[in-house]
């Protein structure tokens, strides 16, 4: 069982989903540098709030004996990293204890007088920046959604109007690849790498339509000028004495003009001078005479029932023509039995042969390709005038191999002309 491809995720979303990522990873490592900076700055002001309150009020009591700053000797919670100094210098510790409405805090002491003097203290509270940094942490936590909220909504628009320019390319491309060579994307906005793309693809196909009509021209250039000898050359043949090598002459000399008026077709088609004459008509019986005019003793099946045989309007001739190419091709690349089915608006043409080469099937008839030896002799120009008649006649042309064996074309007529009202 073939497993539902996944919802295919586009470019858009893509930028959106990478720029969103990123400014989450931003707005996280700000707000905790932020958050670390404000913290150390907090705690290094109240170390250095504290030095000067001790050293203030340890000269006023040293002069007066009064305690000034909040200053306290010996008190009972200073830390133990303070109680012992090893000298006489003023000395801060970090006390992380929180009593009420009292710390984190930072203490600084000193010694009153020499070795064994009190120790006086002062305790600077950092409740109250700290209880500001919280509310700065609370307000990050606010604006990081809020910013994120403004920058996914510009950054889908951005990748928007990126995802538009590059589809414009993509549509061009396929267009192009689908035989319109002149598919140009235009004048793009900007000066980026999407315009570059741009610009090389509509350089392509200049390029590409360059060569394309050089090599119309020449086809048929030559083919007009091969069909005036090939007409003399036909008309000596038939004046030849019977006999095995006239024969043999003559056959060769049809093959030659049949090579002609092929390539002529294909130039026509290709110029797009060829115009359909429509008419509603009997699918059935169009094939059956199509088939029938092949001599090749192809049988026919015509799935509807006769009082409910489907018409259709089209080119008659045209259609004939890649009938009698599809079944032509069938018995000269194939094997026998060859089967032709008509159901509805849909004409199946199978043989039994090897089947089409992958390469064909992948890359579509070719002039002057067969794809493989197995698939016999030949030019390789069926399959290409019977794919250029169905595309004028807006028709579909799917080439496949059947699970058992064999080659499988199905021609698929419109509904209606669309060139019609």
């Amino acid at each position: 069982m073939r497993l539902p491809r996944p919802p295919r995720l586009t470019l858009r979303w893509k930028i959106a989903a990478l720029a969103t990522a990123a400014s989450c990873l931003v707005v996280a490592a700000m707000g905790v540098l932020v958050h670390l900076w404000t913290a150390a700055d907090i705690r290094g002001r109240a170390e250095a709030q504290a030095f000067n309150a001790v050293y203030s009020a340890t000269d006023v009591h040293r002069r007066t004996g009064m305690l000034t700053n909040g200053a306290e000797l010996d008190p009972a919670e200073l830390p133990a990293a303070l109680r012992h100094p090893a000298d006489d210098a003023r000395h801060t510790a970090y006390d992380g204890r929180i009593d009420a409405l009292v710390g984190p805090s930072v203490w600084a002491a000193q010694r009153t007088g020499g070795p064994g003097s009190p120790l006086l203290a002062v305790q600077i509270n950092m409740q109250p920046q700290l209880a500001s940094l919280r509310r700065l942490d609370l307000t990050m936590a606010v604006a990081a959604p809020v910013t994120l909220a403004a920058v996914t909504p510009l950054t889908l628009y951005g990748a928007g109007l990126l995802a538009r320019r590059l589809r414009r390319v993509s549509r061009t491309a396929t267009r192009i690849s689908a035989g319109d060579l002149d598919a140009r994307t235009g004048p793009t906005r900007g000066h980026d790498e999407v315009a570059d793309i741009a610009a090389t693809v509509d350089l392509m196909a200049d390029s590409l339509g360059r060569r394309l009509r050089t090599e119309r021209r020449f086809t048929a250039d030559v083919a007009h000028e091969l069909r005036t000898p090939v007409g003399g050359l036909l008309a000596a043949a038939d004046l030849l004495p019977p006999g095995e090598t006239a024969d043999l002459l003559r056959a060769r000399v049809r093959d030659l003009r049949d090579l002609v008026e092929d390539l002529l077709e294909i130039s026509r088609l290709d110029a797009g001078a060829e115009r359909p004459l429509h008419a509603r008509v009997p699918l059935g019986a169009v094939v059956t005479e199509a088939v029938a005019r092949t001599g090749s003793g192809t049988r026919v099946t015509v799935a509807d029932a006769p009082d409910a045989a489907a018409t259709v309007e089209t080119d008659p001739r045209r259609l004939e023509r890649i009938v009698a190419n599809l079944v032509v091709n069938a018995h000269r690349h194939g094997k026998p039995p060859v089967e032709v089915t008509v159901e509805g608006r849909t004409v199946v043409v199978r043989d039994h042969g090897p089947g089409y080469p992958p390469d064909l099937l992948r890359h579509g008839p070719r002039r002057f390709h067969t794809g493989a030896a197995e698939r016999g002799t030949g030019h390789g120009l069926g399959l290409t005038i019977a794919l250029g008649q169905a595309r004028l006649l807006h028709a579909e042309l799917r080439l496949a191999n059947a699970p058992d064996g064999g080659a499988v074309t199905t021609l698929t007529l419109p509904e209606r002309d669309p060139e019609g009202s």
